[in-house]
């Protein structure tokens, strides 16, 4: 059997605990090698072999790039895509490895027993207790936890469901043997699982040929939604009571912490495919997949509470529930089974899962809301607690207890975002006023006060703004049979004074969108750019003055939803400068909030990547100002992220635990008071306005660098992938109107990952100069905020890499000079300056899992990426009319993103 992983092993430290991963990683790689030679021929694999020592030997031994590029310069237009696919193949499987070794590390955790997994629930409790929060004090924040993942349809690698599917059975065969204990025969079987897995792959197309509709990214999201954290959610409720329990010695009865939340046929920012039938259409699936799960577990539980008169204790309720039931439902919709008389239990199982076939269908009897149908389970567990049903089925009750309170019918909340322009359009429609959004604001405001307050507008039938209108109908009507917490905030994207708010009010009062007297929907700003992060408590301060939004508040218990982005902060003014806005403008608004005595909860709109918000969302939660998290976070995941965190039960277990873990410790025990954040927090706003002016001079001041970033980059060939229904601009126009995603991930793709750090290194050498190493070193060890963001540069430059970007920025031509050198230059400056600051001669030096997980990936990264500079020069000289040469180039570009990650 082939093993083309070895001179890779060989080049590679494991630890003794990494053992069981260099295995996987090996078997894995053996079989991909042999199903290589098999699928394409013998000396194909000798020659990816070749190809790949070339590769190791110019990152370990440190030699040029050189005689990698020559050697894939020489490679047949017909042989480029099989090598791009063979390579990421490759690295497929190491994902595939690493993400198994990280439950096997849990179980070793848990095996031994000896001390809690590290960001774990009983870890954080058990630091708690020490620092001396009682039971009762849990208790009482527990009541008003919650933890929110919003999944978005923003990928930046297009992974087909077949393909996933097939990555799932991997990972099922590498679980079944995680602890070696399979008989021979077991892994030859298991082998044979794993070939046939990566051979049926290899004979798949990766995308589709078609760009995805918002009914195919419904799908999408609702494979994790009912594949994984459907089955995930009591387990972890099962997970956070032992973790109580083993802490404090006593069980507790665990309120409902976890919610979720979709974009997915709500997000109408940009993308023509949203609107009102969109919204419907999503919550119509969502609701029909929580139906089946439901059915399923109902079907489950009926062959397990067969208890019977005579030998168990039942209420008289139940039956009396179950005959309540069929007389509600249409002659014949449950079948009578005279067997079943004695059983109770099954009797209202049985009508109950013939209410939510009715409430599927629409037909009379369904359910009027999850309320009444978790009233039915609660019932049927208050007669389990009176009559010993503890070990008699309970268990599995509650744990549909606990999917029926977390997803009720529609299983995720459908959040609604809208551009602030679209609003002042319709409005403009509904006045027959087409200078309404020039108008002063005073003037708009007290406008929109009689529009609230029930004037009619003056053309109420506009045809401009029945769209806009339609989406407000709809939620008012699925509201009425979903439920309220159905549908998440409306965010208003470019949200800049407190007319936008009111714009939505307005709006949605003559669309009847209206429930006892009140719009039922949390208004939720986002303020993206970086003037718009600053003058964001300005604009929160003018709308919590406004009496009629005030009113609108008090409807909604008093909490203000504050989005704040990430993408565009950054790509207006970098990473340092985005940063340190988001990080002052949470302070200044909890301090607006606290004035006016309201709730704020503010919603984190993080992508994929460290220059969208990306990384570690523990590490984020414990560097957010104190008094900003309070119990609660909501937060985005988007395309492969969601793959990356939930893709596997048992991660995405680990994933939730580490979320609700952190928002506790920070909500319990926020860091204490720091004398010296004064003076840190005057040199951040120094730093991040030197950062500012040093990223915008390159990005957005210098004429020819749109010309640039187009040569530069692959954006022309990521805006011609179908990895999403969204076009990739707002509008038309240059960088500015160019959405984030696309932005990050062209810079991603060249292996620069200018993104994540231009402007940092100016930054941190002036601090340096002005304030003293000693200042700078302090401020990354002890300050959270700052520490965060030294790691989120230092890995984004950890997966950049030079020297293959110059090799991307050749193809701009005479553009090429004038650029790349002030690129490499602060590249190396900020490499120099977190060097220096930290004190260690290498990135990531404390690193060890992140760094073996890069050196693992770069030897099947580099080839794809020289590849790729080949293949774009060819495409553009051919006018960028050769379909093949487009198709490997989209071949390429999902290869680079699956091996670096945290890409868009």
């Amino acid at each position: 059997m082939a093993t083309p992983d070895a001179p890779l092993r060989e080049q590679l430290d494991f630890t003794a605990t990494d053992a069981p991963l260099r295995d996987d990683v090996r078997r894995l790689g053996a079989m991909v090698g042999d199903m290589l030679a098999e699928q394409v021929a013998p000396v194909f694999l000798e020659q990816v072999e070749a190809l790949r020592r070339i590769a190791i030997a110019r990152r370990e031994q440190g030699e040029p790039v050189d005689a990698l590029a020559q050697r894939l310069a020489q490679v047949p237009l017909a042989q480029a895509e099989p090598l791009v696919r063979a390579f990421a193949a490759y690295f497929s499987a190491t994902n595939v490895a690493e993400r198994v070794h990280r439950i096997r590390r849990r179980r070793d955790y848990q095996r031994l027993g000896t001390a809690p997994q590290p960001g774990g629930l009983e870890a954080v409790l058990r630091g708690l207790r020490e620092e001396g929060v009682t039971l009762a004090e849990l208790q009482a924040q527990l009541a008003g936890l919650c933890v929110e993942p919003v999944f978005t349809a923003h990928p930046t690698e297009a992974v087909r469901r077949a393909l996933l599917l097939k990555e799932k059975t991997v990972v099922e065969r590498l679980i079944a043997d995680i602890d070696r204990t399979r008989t021979p025969p077991e892994r030859r079987a298991d082998d044979a699982r794993i070939r046939q897995s990566l051979t049926t792959a290899w004979q798949t197309n990766e995308a589709p040929p078609q760009r995805p509709s918002v009914a195919d990214e419904v799908e999408h999201v609702g494979f994790y939604l009912g594949s994984v954290l459907y089955r995930v959610l009591p387990v972890f409720y099962e997970a956070f009571s032992d973790a109580v329990e083993a802490v404090y010695g006593e069980r507790i009865a665990l309120p409902p912490m976890l919610r979720f939340g979709s974009w997915v046929g709500g997000d109408m920012d940009g993308n023509p495919n949203v609107g009102a039938a969109s919204v419907r259409d999503a919550l119509t699936a969502q609701r029909a997949l929580a139906l089946d799960c439901y059915l399923a577990d109902l079907r489950t539980l009926g062959d397990i509470l067969t208890q019977s008169h005579g030998h168990a204790g039942i209420d008289a309720e139940v039956e009396a529930r179950a005959a309540a039931h069929r007389a509600l439902l249409p002659e014949g919709m449950v079948r009578n089974r005279p067997r079943l008389a004695d059983m109770p239990y099954r009797q209202l199982l049985w009508a109950m899962r013939a209410r939510l076939q009715a409430t599927n269908e629409g037909a009379a009897g369904g359910y009027a809301d999850a309320a009444a149908f978790i009233d039915d389970l609660e019932l049927i567990d208050a007669s389990l607690a009176r009559h010993r049903g503890d070990h008699a089925g309970r268990f599995a009750l509650r744990r549909i207890l606990w999917r029926a309170r977390s997803f009720g019918l529609h299983m995720a909340a459908l959040d609604l975002r809208q551009d602030s322009a679209v609003h002042e359009q319709a409005l403009a429609a509904l006045e027959g006023d087409a200078e309404w959004a020039a108008r002063p604001l005073p003037a708009r405001v007290e406008r929109l006060h009689a529009l609230i307050s029930g004037a009619a507008p003056t053309d109420a039938g506009a045809a401009d703004a029945m769209a806009t209108l339609e989406v407000f109908r709809v939620v008012r009507e699925l509201r009425a049979v979903l439920g309220e917490h159905a549908f998440g905030p409306y965010i208003i994207s470019m949200a800049r004074n407190a007319a936008d708010a009111l714009a939505v009010l307005a709006l949605a009062r003559i669309a009847g969108c209206v429930a006892d007297g009140e719009v039922p929907l949390d208004v939720a700003p986002l303020f993206e750019t970086v003037d718009d992060l600053e003058a964001a408590p300005a604009t929160m301060q003018a709308l919590f003055a406004d009496p009629l939004y005030r009113r609108h508040l008090a409807a909604r218990g008093g909490r203000q939803v504050v989005m704040l982005g990430y993408s565009d902060s950054a790509k207006d003014g970098g990473l340092l400068a985005s940063r340190w806005a988001l990080q002052r403008a949470q302070v200044e608004l909890l301090d607006v909030a606290r004035s006016a005595g309201l709730q704020l909860v503010f919603f984190h709109g993080r992508g994929g990547s460290v220059s969208r918000g990306g990384g570690k969302t523990e590490r984020a939660i414990m560097a957010a100002p104190r008094g900003s998290v309070a119990g609660r976070m909501r937060v985005t995941e988007q395309g492969e992220v969601i793959h990356r965190k939930y893709g596997i039960r048992a991660l995405a277990l680990r994933n939730l635990e580490q979320t609700t873990s952190a928002v506790l410790r920070a909500s319990l025990r926020p860091r204490p008071p720091e004398p010296r954040e004064g003076r840190w927090r005057a040199i951040a706003a120094e730093l991040a306005q030197v950062s500012r002016t040093h990223y915008r001079a390159l990005v957005h001041e210098h004429p020819d660098f749109p010309a640039y970033f187009r040569t530069a980059t692959p954006v022309d060939v990521i805006e011609r992938l179908h990895i999403s229904s969204r076009p990739s601009r707002r509008r038309d126009g240059g960088i500015a109107n160019l959405r984030a995603i696309p932005w990050v991930f062209s810079w991603a793709q060249s292996r620069s990952g200018l993104t994540g750090w231009y402007g940092v290194g100016t930054a941190l050498r002036h601090g340096i100069d002005a304030h003293g190493l000693d200042a700078m070193a302090a401020m990354a060890r002890d300050w959270p905020f700052f520490t965060a963001m030294i790691d989120d540069v230092e890995m984004a430059m950890a997966k950049s890499d030079i020297d293959i970007f110059e090799r991307y920025s050749a193809l701009a031509g005479e553009l090429h000079p004038v650029f790349f050198p002030r690129i490499a230059r602060e590249f190396a400056l900020a490499r120099e300056a977190i060097l220096t600051i930290r004190q260690r001669d290498a990135l990531l030096a404390d690193d060890y899992r992140l760094r073996l997980s890069i050196r693992l990936r770069n030897p099947y990264v580099d080839p794809i990426s020289l590849l790729q500079v080949d293949l774009l020069r060819r495409w553009r000289e051919s006018g960028r009319e050769d379909e093949d040469l487009l198709r490997t180039l989209v071949s390429t570009v999902n290869g680079i993103a699956a091996g670096i990650q945290n890409t868009g």
